[in-house]
This record gives structure tokens, C-alpha cells and sequence, in this order.
């Protein structure tokens, strides 16, 4: 047979392909380049001093190869009575710690390598090593100060929050002490230091991650930041282009942000397409409105408070009568998705920088816990506040339900559930699907045509309790194959075909 066709190929084209990760990581690193890149004697001490037994290397895609020297590294530094296990495919985002793997090895600690999003653990202590991302301190300051004179005037600003990713954590202090003789005595400098070790949230108080914080000022000026305002701060942020500034632009939508990126040595203004994000993220949330089965997408299983927010989305999906299905499909893509067509929106539960995914690929829209909440609300109303914070959620919903407010979701209960909807998406009036009791009080009818379904081909009855899965299937062509059970006699057995399905053995009469 010929090597390629017109509907198949060799298959090595997928072999050779070069993939281009993003941010270049040097294959071959010397050892003492490896020492200080990820930090391995601050990580052996951390190791001997918290007594861990079996500690869990995760590394992310692009630094597995500097996994096995790294693990030697630190074997030859710990006590020959602890274990090392390298975690190479992580259950979910490489940016959150994978509890759920290193579980599997009952491990008491984890050693977290590369970019990280800083999400509150719930089972294990965290070491963190970012790595050590290069950076021209001094250009990174007289950069961005250009790029502030040339929109705004730094002269009248109080407040400078500094944001970084965590790769640059290790120059931050020189960052700051340039900072600070470049502005104006009456300005500070507000920032915060990212912790190396971090404890489980069943062990201390619950710490907000570092991609959630507005900033905070350092312990030796210790003033508070809650003065600050939009008029008179400038949030500066240094690294790439990321979903890490992506959700500062979102969640500080009045602030003027500016970014450094040290890799093309380049400052500019980001916050002139706060409004564009913000007018995308709000056609995805009039979708979820018109939705009337949502999907719980599970996209974690490390960040603290997880489990409450899934049970506060059941509750708010529910009180507007809608249903509501978990599903828990490990890293999310396309393909996955697209297996549950009568799912008409997802609602991601996940870190806040996998909260936000683009779905142009994805069949059904994806909205974050926020954006379901503000969606399913009796009077469209969003003033542009932008929250992906689990423990901010959960927090202010606590205080509504502490001081007996009713909330949104409540106060529509004595609307007729039968009038009809205004869809913004398709400009019409649609009669949306309702699922579950009225007030407690509403009694599904004994004789309603749509109480009972087909079961299977055999005209058998079943009794249909607000399934939506099984009105989609009703509502299905094609159900699945029939049985014909006894009506077709079982046949001879024959030798099957051998080899791959681009050239059987006997296709065509030829032999590869």
C-alpha cells in the first residue's frame, strides 16, 4: 500500500512535530544552575524540618525534563528514610496543587515547581519553587514610569499596587526599592509577598490567594489599604500577557493597570480593553440566563471550599427552578463537553486563573460561579463588579443570609412561572423549562402526558422525576441500538481481520 492517501497518513507527521511551549526552558541545566534555579537546599531543609516521609514532586509539562535531576538533588540532601514521587500529568491545571495525585502515593507534603496560582490547599502543606525568571530591575521601573506619564500623572497618585508573577518573586525587593525613589515622597508602595510554604486550610486561617488580593502594604510601612481608590492608584503588574492579568483587568475594571513584560522589555496601558472583556464576559452571562439544565463542571479538587460553592450552586440553580447535573471530567476540553448535549451551560468550579476559559471551541458556554449567580437573577442588573474568589463568594453570601435579607434569587418566588422570557441572545420570547417544586407546595400531576416515558424499545413505562436527561433522550431519533432480544439466531464465529485500521491484513488482497 502507499504510505499516505487522501484520507490517511503515516503518522508520523504527529511524531516529528515541533510544539513551541510558551516561555523557553533551557533542556540542560548544570547542577549548580539547578540549585539555584529551583531552590534545592531551601527545599531539603523545608523537608527535613516539617519531618515529611513521603514528600510528591509536581512538575508541569515543560519542566519534566528537569525532573529526574532535580529528584536526585534532593534525595542525595534529605534523610534516606523519606520518599520522592515525581506527579508528571496533573488531574487538572498545572498551576494548582494536585491533592488528588498525591494521595495516591499517601504523601504528607508536596513540592509545587513552576507558575503557580497561590489557591488555598485543603489536606496538604505546600513548597513552593517558582523558579527564577530573569529580569532588568532597573528597566522594568523606568519602563513602566514612561508608560505612566505618557496617559496619566504619577504626581497625584497615593497608592502604586504592585502585581507579579510568581516567577519574578525572587527580584521583587529590588523592584520595590527602585519603586519607591522613583515616586513622590506621599505615595506608597502597596505589595505583597508571596509565601514559600503554605499550610492546608484545615490547619489555619483560610489565606486568600495571591491572584485575588488587591495587594496589601509591606509589614515595615504598616498602614492599611483601604483608603484606596481608583481616582488615586495605578495597579503595575510585571510578567507576560496571562490569565493572571487577565483576571486583575476583570476584577479591577475602574483601576488603570499597567504592565512590564521582561521578556520583550516592553510597558504599556492594559486597561483600555478592561470594557471589551468585561462586554464579552456579559453576552456569556445572558446565554447562561436563557439556560435551563446547567452543568457543575468540576475543575478542582485542591482549593479549599470547593465543596461548599458546588452546594451553594446546586442551591441558587435549584431556587430558580432549573437542574443541575456535576460532572467531573478531569481537564476540560471540547471533546468532553460535546458528550453531554442536553446540558445547556456549564458553570466551571476551579482556581481563579482556569475560571475563565475561552469557549469559541466549546459547544455550550462556560460562565464562572459569579457570572451564574448574576445570571439567574429575577432583574438583570451587573454593575460591572467581577468576583472569582471562592471564599469571597461564600463570604458575602454568609452575610446576606446572617442579617435576613432575602436574596435575589428569592425575591421573584411569587412570579408566574408560565409567562414568557425575553432572551437578549436571540431577541424573542421563549417558555422556559421548570424543574422541581414551586414554593414546596407545587405537586407534579399523576396524569400529566409528560410524567411517564418510554423505557426501552420492549414499550416498557418509566416515571420521569424531573429528568432532563431523560427528556432529552425522548426527544432523541436515535436511542442506542436495539436489542432484539431472541428474535435473531447467534451466528458462526469467523477469524477477524489483523493489523491497523489503515492496512488489514487482508484488505484488499494485499500484504504490508
Amino acid at each position: 500500500m502507499a504510505e499516505n492517501t487522501a484520507f490517511s497518513s503515516s503518522g508520523t507527521e504527529a511524531i516529528t512535530r515541533t510544539i513551541d511551549l510558551e516561555g523557553k526552558v533551557p533542556t540542560h541545566l548544570s547542577p549548580d544552575e539547578l540549585e539555584q534555579t529551583y531552590d534545592i537546599a531551601r527545599t531539603a531543609e523545608s523537608i527535613e524540618k516539617g519531618d515529611y516521609k513521603r514528600i510528591a514532586l509536581q512538575f508541569p509539562d515543560e519542566l519534566l525534563p528537569h525532573s529526574v535531576p532535580i529528584f536526585r538533588l534532593l534525595k542525595s540532601r534529605i534523610h534516606s528514610n523519606r520518599e520522592l514521587y515525581v506527579l508528571a500529568d496533573t488531574s487538572y491545571g498545572s498551576c494548582c496543587v494536585d491533592e488528588v495525585a498525591a494521595q495516591h502515593v499517601d504523601a504528607d507534603a508536596l513540592v509545587h515547581y513552576g507558575h503557580a496560582c497561590m489557591s488555598q490547599t485543603s489536606r496538604l502543606p505546600v513548597i513552593y519553587v517558582f523558579g527564577k525568571n530573569t529580569i532588568d530591575s532597573s528597566h522594568c521601573v523606568d519602563t513602566l514610569f514612561e508608560a505612566i506619564t505618557t496617559h496619566s500623572s504619577i504626581t497625584d497618585r497615593r497608592n502604586v499596587v504592585l502585581r507579579y508573577d510568581v516567577s519574578y518573586a525572587h527580584e521583587i525587593d529590588s523592584v520595590v526599592t527602585r519603586l519607591r525613589t522613583k515616586l513622590p515622597p506621599h505615595t506608597q508602595v502597596l505589595y505583597t509577598q508571596i509565601p514559600l510554604l503554605t499550610s492546608p486550610a484545615s490547619s489555619g486561617p483560610h489565606r486568600t490567594s495571591h491572584g485575588q488580593q488587591m495587594a496589601r502594604q509591606d509589614a515595615q510601612d504598616g498602614s492599611s489599604r483601604s483608603d484606596a481608590s481608583p481616582d488615586d492608584t495605578v495597579i503595575l503588574y510585571i510578567g507576560a500577557e496571562s490569565l493572571a492579568l487577565t483576571n486583575i483587568l476583570l476584577t479591577h475594571a475602574s483601576y488603570e493597570v499597567y504592565c512590564y513584560d521582561p521578556r520583550t522589555r516592553e510597558g504599556r496601558l492594559e486597561s483600555g480593553r478592561t470594557n471589551k472583556l468585561l462586554m464579552r464576559r456579559y453576552v456569556v452571562v445572558q446565554k447562561a440566563r436563557d439556560a435551563d439544565v446547567i452543568g457543575i463542571l468540576v475543575g478542582t479538587l485542591g482549593v479549599a471550599n470547593y465543596l461548599p460553592l458546588i452546594s451553594r450552586l446546586r442551591e441558587v440553580i435549584k431556587r430558580a427552578h432549573k437542574k443541575s447535573y456535576t460532572i467531573s471530567v478531569g481537564k476540560v476540553n471540547p471533546a468532553k463537553l460535546a458528550n453531554f448535549l442536553e446540558i445547556e451551560c456549564f458553570v466551571l468550579v476551579a482556581c481563579p486563573e482556569n475560571s475563565l476559559l475561552d469557549a469559541k471551541e466549546f459547544l455550550r458556554p462556560i460562565v464562572t460561579p459569579y457570572e451564574l449567580e448574576i445570571a439567574l437573577q429575577p432583574t438583570q442588573t451587573w454593575t460591572g463588579r467581577y468576583v472569582l474568589d471562592f471564599e469571597q463568594l461564600l463570604k458575602e453570601q454568609q452575610q446576606v443570609s446572617d442579617s435576613g435579607r432575602p436574596t435575589d434569587n428569592t425575591e421573584g418566588e411569587d412570579e408566574d412561572l408560565d409567562q414568557p422570557v425575553f432572551s437578549s441572545v436571540t431577541g424573542k420570547y421563549r417558555h422556559a423549562k421548570r424543574y422541581g417544586d414551586v414554593n414546596g407546595t407545587r405537586e407534579r400531576d399523576p396524569h400529566d402526558s409528560s410524567a411517564v416515558i418510554l423505557r426501552n424499545q420492549e414499550q416498557a413505562l418509566y416515571k420521569m422525576e424531573d429528568s432532563a436527561a431523560a427528556h432529552f433522550l425522548q426527544a432523541r431519533t436515535f436511542r442506542g441500538l436495539e436489542t432484539r432480544i431472541g428474535q435473531d439466531a447467534p451466528s458462526l464465529l469467523e477469524q477477524g481481520r489483523s493489523g491497523i485500521a489503515r492496512g488489514y491484513a487482508d484488505d484488499h488482497g494485499e500484504t504490508p
